[in-house]
């Protein structure tokens, strides 16, 4: 059977449907279909169900989901001991992070290991937690950076390890001349009438604040729907808007800005993700360290 076909049938049997698989392997639906369709063939019996516009595993299905696991993760160890065995720490090393630990840490961490290591190429992709952890599962990339917030580190934790990297606090950022910003602390009930600028690009702290806000009893007054932290930034040191912000944004200066602790404290972790069957894989081990090793540096 083919490995690539058995990665699609357990990405399937995690999505529940073809559209939702296809666009984390970055193939078609159809594509998908076709895949599932030969091994089923392979196999002489049904390996799925479609029940409305979703997918089940047959029993067969799930037995061979279960193999393609311990497949997979053998691959994974053989992928680690070849490694071991030529010595070298090179070749590609893929990465993805959410554009706020990206900034604070992941990038110190690639210039290190790309001055240590020249002939391992660091490539990282911005994307939400969510997003890395499925790309984690579906091999396409090596370490996940992610946090309890956006995910329950806990869930599949038979496929992936975690090692903790930072506590990140969210603060209020306001203007420097607002009413507000000689506080030493705030609510989020002290913002109900504030207009507020947001990341709202399926940024998934952008929705957490939203909720937040509504669980305070009022749904935040929207007046910048930005696609990034920059604009947000803008908005509130130009006076138009507050927002909350992650503590790893504080790391480098933002000017006409200033931030205030949010009460009660709400605090993130922040962890590494990457395959069970590579923790013995040298690049994968370098960059486990050299990415702890500059949080603690950079964060304290």
């Amino acid at each position: 059977m083919d490995i690539t076909r058995l990665r699609t049938l357990r990405e399937l049997a995690r999505c529940r449907t073809m559209a939702a698989a296809a666009e984390s392997l970055h193939l078609t639906p159809s594509a998908v279909s076709q895949q599932v369709s030969q091994l089923e063939r392979e196999a002489d019996m049904a390996l799925i169900e479609r029940r409305g516009r979703g997918v089940v595993l047959t029993p067969a299905g799930e037995r061979l989901v279960a193999h393609a696991e311990r497949i997979l993760m053998v691959l994974d160890e053989a992928r680690s001991e070849l490694a071991l065995l030529r010595g070298e720490i090179a070749g590609e090393l893929r990465v993805a992070a959410f554009p706020s630990i990206a900034v604070a840490v992941i990038a110190e961490t690639v210039r290190a290991l790309r001055s240590a290591y020249p002939r391992l190429n660091v490539v990282v992709l911005e994307l939400e937690p969510q997003e890395s952890l499925s790309a984690l599962g579906a091999w396409q990339i090596d370490v996940a950076v992610i946090d309890d917030l956006a995910v329950q580190p806990d869930e599949n934790r038979e496929n992936y390890a975690l090692i903790p990297l930072t506590q990140d606090l969210l603060h209020v950022l306001l203007p420097i001349d607002h009413a507000l910003a000689r506080r030493d602390s705030l609510t989020i009930a002290e913002l109900r009438d504030e207009a507020w600028a947001l990341d709202s690009t399926g940024s998934s702290f952008g929705e957490f604040i939203t909720n937040l806000c509504r669980r305070s009893g009022y749904a935040p007054r929207i007046n910048a729907h930005c696609a990034g932290f920059e604009m947000v930034a803008a908005m509130v040191a130009s006076g138009n808007s507050i927002s909350i912000v992650s503590g790893l944004r504080l790391v480098r200066t933002l000017p006409g800005v200033t931030a205030i602790p949010l009460l009660p404290v709400i605090q993130r972790g922040v962890f590494l993700a990457y395959r069970k069957g590579e923790r013995d894989h040298p690049a994968v081990n370098v960059f486990l360290d050299e990415a702890v090793y500059t949080a603690d540096k950079v964060l304290g």
